[in-house]
């Protein structure tokens, strides 16, 4: 009897183990990202800007309530989040995800802010643009005209919150880039960072938590927002930081709430096991010193004043010199060139004369422009002759000699 009572324990402590792995995310480091669930992911650098990992990550997909990182920014760079406010019909009466705001409710824009982002209100994002813009097109035309300018040529706004709409969408690398000018912005970073917050409303506390599942649970998350609607699934895009190396990685278009989150531990974990950060400047600039020694006569410049041509690469190196690479390429890196050695004057300074390329085993890691560090005029007649009288008496000297 007492064996038998010990079997059912053991089995019934089996089950209930079971049970809980199974229904809550595994939070273990998992790196393999060959079975994604998600429709489309990206994990971008927040240092050079290069994409590690991407699955179509340039496809075009609805994005739920990460909406609400454009509709933050626009609300931190238009109005004071000080100001008080009074929440509208329109906004009370949104549905999904709510702070619960009902009509007439008082509060300030900085706890609608802590609603939109931690709690993913709808009602909080209606009423930051009513009081931003006066309405919701308004509005909209605020985020598209940000989205213009930030360079995201396929992301389209129709909504402050994120519901389903066939002209509302992104990329998940563009949805990378506007999460990465987002976090650039102190009091945005300030807030997606926060696990829980007491709002105000009308004058009445209420504590409210960040539905965000890997803040304070993963190693380095620092943000940014989660997203659910029927027509875009489960999304997440995670800020992350370990060392020197700050990442942000994007999934889109999961099945369920712990694909996303396992997708997304799996693609940072991924990141972080298999790249390091690598600074080209020296190497890249000492390669092209040491060849411009040794092929002193490379260019021939067609009708020029001189074939004294010197090449630099262009700023883009300066600015940004340290590219993520993975950790086994590091000690195979090599540089190449394609180069023209026939060219015609004029030449400008700053003209493109071929690329830098970076590479290790065969992959690619970086490319740069080279350019022209030299002027170099076109012979005209004036040139001609005065070379050939500045060369007429050798040419004399010469002919005496023989």
């Amino acid at each position: 009897m007492i064996y038998k009572n010990r079997i059912l324990s053991i089995l019934f402590i089996t089950i209930y183990l079971f049970l809980i792995f199974a229904s809550n995310p595994t939070y273990g480091k998992d790196t393999n990202v060959n079975n994604l669930n998600s429709r489309s992911c990206v994990v971008l650098d927040r240092l050079s800007k290069d994409i590690i990992y991407g699955k179509n990550e340039k496809n075009k997909v609805k994005m739920a309530s990460t909406t609400k990182i454009m509709t933050a920014m626009i609300v931190i760079e238009n109005t004071s989040l000080n100001k008080t406010v009074e929440v509208s019909k329109k906004s009370a009466n949104t549905g999904g995800s709510r702070l619960g705001l009902k009509t007439g409710d008082k509060i300030t824009i900085r706890d609608l802010m802590y609603g939109l982002m931690l709690c993913s209100g709808n009602d909080a994002a209606v009423c930051l643009a009513e009081s931003v813009a006066g309405s919701i097109p308004e509005f909209c035309n605020l985020m598209n005209a940000k989205a213009q300018e930030l360079g995201l040529s396929n992301t389209h706004f129709e909504s402050p919150h994120g519901l389903d709409s066939d002209e509302h969408y992104t990329t998940a690398y563009e949805l990378a880039l506007l999460s990465d000018y987002a976090l650039q912005n102190s009091t945005f970073l300030s807030i997606v960072g926060t696990k829980s917050y007491t709002v105000t409303i009308n004058g009445y506390p209420k504590t409210i938590t960040n539905t965000n599942e890997l803040l304070g649970n993963l190693n380095g998350v620092y943000g940014i927002k989660t997203g659910f609607t029927n027509g875009a699934n489960r999304c997440l895009v995670t800020a992350c930081k370990r060392g020197h190396m700050d990442i942000i990685c994007v999934v889109l278009g999961a099945d369920t709430k712990n694909f996303r989150t396992q997708d997304s531990i799996k693609l940072i974990e991924y990141t972080f096991e298999n790249y390091e950060y690598y600074d080209l400047k020296d190497f890249v600039t000492n390669f092209i010193i040491d060849w411009e020694k040794n092929n002193p006569n490379y260019f021939f410049i067609e009708k020029g004043t001189s074939n004294d041509l010197n090449i630099c690469i262009d700023n883009s190196l300066a600015k940004n010199p340290t590219i993520p690479i993975k950790k086994n390429l590091k000690k195979d890196i090599e540089v190449s060139l394609s180069l023209t050695s026939y060219l015609k004057a004029p030449i400008n300074k700053g003209d493109l004369l071929g690329k830098l390329i970076v590479s290790s085993q065969g992959t690619v890691l970086a490319e740069f422009d080279l350019l022209s560090d030299t002027n170099i005029e076109k012979n005209n007649l004036f040139n001609y002759m005065f070379n050939f009288f500045k060369s007429y008496p050798t040419q004399i000297e010469a002919s005496i000699m023989q």
